[in-house]
């Protein structure tokens, strides 16, 4: 983030005396807590300046005094890393003029005004017109608490400011219409460098990662930036749809080509045509159906069941898996022909552990977009929760962060990370339909936990229909596998 002049000339000119320029601190590159401990002492007093010097360089803080409120206008700037201590009372410019000016620049820097005399009606006037604090002399451990907390925002609103520049800068890396990927961090700018290289060529693409790691994301970036993206994309999972329908879903069917095809069936393939299938899970494509699609692949040429008639395919295949499917292709349950025809260009997709500096960033990200979905106000991590999010190992990835953030500010309760079975409590200030959403989605990761993923127990245990299930899946963003135990 660039440095303005102003923060750049900042000195401590206590006593007279100069030090060398001090610039504001930058956001540590690691998602560590950016440093925020300046302090501007503001008096026309030489005593009170260095009453206070003394105070707070005692407990570790860097203090620049000034006698003159202009002076200390000058040098300070949106990007200053520290907050105001001024008194009300000076010449030239008093402390409220000062208060005012600061408001004009920046609304959020913090500004604690102190008065020699006790004046109610002065000390609301300050409050209302946007000071931080308003503090009788002579000081005492109050100004101290009072500091440590003005600091502890400053620092929240100086990291939530270069947090959405840094979305910004990452979406302004993929510009375009349809789906952004963010990511800050060298393997995700190898991964888009590679994306970009191949979105508008005609190979298909094999993505790897593990779950929640944002498989269909990739598949989406590559249709929505290349020239496909007018036509259609059409996300299957492979492991959702029962094998003796799984032909006549990719291929399409004529009527009376089997019990209960009581009418012509458009095909996946077929709806796509001009764009993207993605085929989510390929692993769990039964293998008879495994050389079918390799056919297709090889051909580009689809002939529905119960049919002769052979229709001419110009579409992107993308397929996705979280395992290894050279190893199951050696113990031949994967094609390997179907895998080295998959594998042309093969995406791998980095684990959220891999890259914990973008933790942050995304973190930002996702709650920004719930705080405007569900009405609620927007609040900024504090030191110790940011430090909790840096230090989980995230097994369910991107999703469970995103998860994480939305509970965050849809119940307004700190971040919890520790898995558990327990239903948590729910905000009294939500809306009915959010108490019941909330609930139903605890309600079926409970149930899953209970029977390790198992979809058939969880199924009875909840007495759902399989597809009702699906679709309640993809609505709270649940991946079977996050519950499997082994």
């Amino acid at each position: 983030m660039p440095i303005s002049p102003a923060d750049d000339a900042l000195t401590n000119n206590s006593a007279g005396h100069s030090q060398e320029p001090i610039k504001p601190e930058r956001l540590p590159k690691d998602g560590q807590a950016l440093m925020v401990n300046h302090i501007v002492v503001i008096d026309d007093e030489a005593i009170i300046r260095d009453s206070l010097k003394q105070l707070l360089e005692l407990e570790g803080y860097r203090v620049s005094c000034y006698t003159s409120a202009t002076t200390a206008l000058d040098r300070l700037g949106r990007e200053f890393a520290g907050i105001v201590i001024s008194d009300i009372n000076m010449p030239h410019m008093d402390g409220l003029a000062l208060l005012q000016q600061v408001q004009n620049f920046d609304s959020e820097l913090p500004v604690v005004l102190l008065t020699g005399y006790a004046d109610v009606a002065m000390a609301v006037s300050a409050m209302h017109k946007g000071a931080y604090d308003f503090l009788e002399k002579p000081i005492n451990e109050d100004l101290l608490d009072c500091v440590a907390r003005a600091l502890e925002k400053r620092r929240l609103v100086l990291e939530n400011r270069q947090l959405k520049d840094q979305v910004e800068q990452s979406l302004a890396q993929n510009r375009g219409p349809g789906v952004r990927i963010l990511g800050d961090t060298p393997a995700m700018h190898e991964m888009l460098q590679l994306l970009n290289a191949v979105v508008d060529t005609p190979a298909d693409v094999l993505i790897h990662g593990e779950t929640g790691t944002g498989k269909e994301l990739v598949a989406r970036f590559l249709h929505d930036h290349s020239q496909r993206r007018d036509a259609n994309f059409l996300a299957l999972n492979c492991a959702a749809i029962p094998e003796n329908l799984i032909e006549s879903e990719l291929f399409g069917a004529k009527k009376g080509a089997f019990t209960g095809a009581t009418e012509d069936r458009v095909g996946k393939f077929e709806f796509a045509n001009g764009g993207t299938v993605f085929l989510d899970e390929i692993e769990a494509m039964p293998l008879a159906m495994q050389a079918k699609l390799l056919r297709v692949l090889e051909e580009r040429k689809v002939t529905p069941v119960g049919s002769n008639e052979i229709i001419e395919l110009d579409i992107r295949i993308v397929a996705a898996t979280k395992i290894d499917l050279l190893a199951l292709a050696d113990k031949g349950e994967f094609r390997a022909d179907l895998y080295y025809r998959l594998n042309l260009v093969m995406v791998e997709i980095p684990p959220l552990r891999s890259r914990k500096a973008d933790i942050p960033l995304l973190f930002k990200h996702f709650t920004s977009i719930a705080a405007n979905r569900f009405h609620k106000p927007l609040c900024a991590l504090d030191g110790d929760s940011q430090q909790q999010l840096l230090s989980y190992d995230w097994p369910g990835n991107v999703r469970e962060l995103r998860n994480v953030a939305e509970r965050h500010v849809l119940l307004g309760t700190g971040i919890k990370l520790n898995t558990t079975t327990e239903i948590p409590s729910i905000d009294s200030d939500l809306s009915l339909a959010e108490k019941v959403a909330f609930y139903e989605q605890s309600v079926i990761e409970d149930a899953l936990r209970q029977n390790s993923g198992s979809v058939k127990k969880t199924l009875e245990l909840l007495k759902l229909p399989r597809k009702t299930f699906y679709d309640k899946m993809a609505k709270y963003g649940l991946e079977r596998s996050n519950y499997i135990q082994d």
